[in-house]
């Protein structure tokens, strides 16, 4: 038991490591929390500090999801507080203590957690994240279009249910963090709908 809450706490404590807002303190000396989407992960830091820079972040942030979980792992806990582990890194991203509780989403923190306990399943995931966001730079589309994925990818792959599972409980954990996000977008694409009906209708 002891072994299992100091590994929830070093995943707490790795999750809570603010590469973002390091990042782009250092290199423009702002908060990366009050531009962009506010959001303090790696697809901001691309798209308002500096690609490098957002690629250094997105790498880190990746690195704290899998340095937990090995790190559970060498501790030799059970399974079950491995996964606490790895969602104590994700609510530690989500809501660090060396920055006041206000972090990023945590894409790339699952990532890392994934490429240990499932690294076949989840660079598929990574794949299929990676080709709409390139494409169109859209992240909340390609994430939900992703983490939708990740559930069936670690039964295909993977073949475990305890990891179907894990994966679900993180997915309804992503879609309650990102809802306001895609109630944004989808509010968007309507707008752009009725914008996109009435020029039809000009146009006649």
């Amino acid at each position: 038991m002891p072994l299992g809450i100091l590994s929830l706490i070093i995943g707490y404590i790795f999750g809570s490591i603010p590469t973002a807002y390091v990042v782009s303190r250092v290199r423009k000396g702002i908060d990366i929390r009050t531009i962009g989407s506010g959001n303090m992960g790696g697809a901001n830091v691309m798209r308002e500090i500096g690609t490098q820079e957002g690629v250094l972040v997105g790498l880190f942030d990746i690195a704290k999801g899998a340095g937990a979980i090995l790190i559970a792992q060498a501790l030799n806990v059970s399974e079950l507080w491995i996964f606490g582990t790895g969602f104590a890194a994700l609510v530690g991203h989500n809501f660090p203590v060396f920055a006041g509780f206000r972090g990023g989403r945590g894409s790339a923190t699952i990532m890392g957690i994934f490429l240990v306990l499932a690294p076949t399943a989840a660079l598929v995931t990574l794949a299929v994240v990676a080709i709409p966001f390139f494409a169109s730079r859209k992240f909340v589309g390609a994430i939900i279009i992703g983490f939708a994925l990740l559930p069936l990818f670690a039964w295909l792959l993977e073949g475990s249910l305890s990891l179907v599972r894990y994966a679900l409980a993180i997915d309804v954990f992503m879609l309650i963090r990102n809802l306001p996000d895609i109630r944004r977008v989808l509010a968007k694409g309507i707008v752009k709908d009725m914008i996109y009906d009435r020029q039809r209708k000009n146009m006649r």
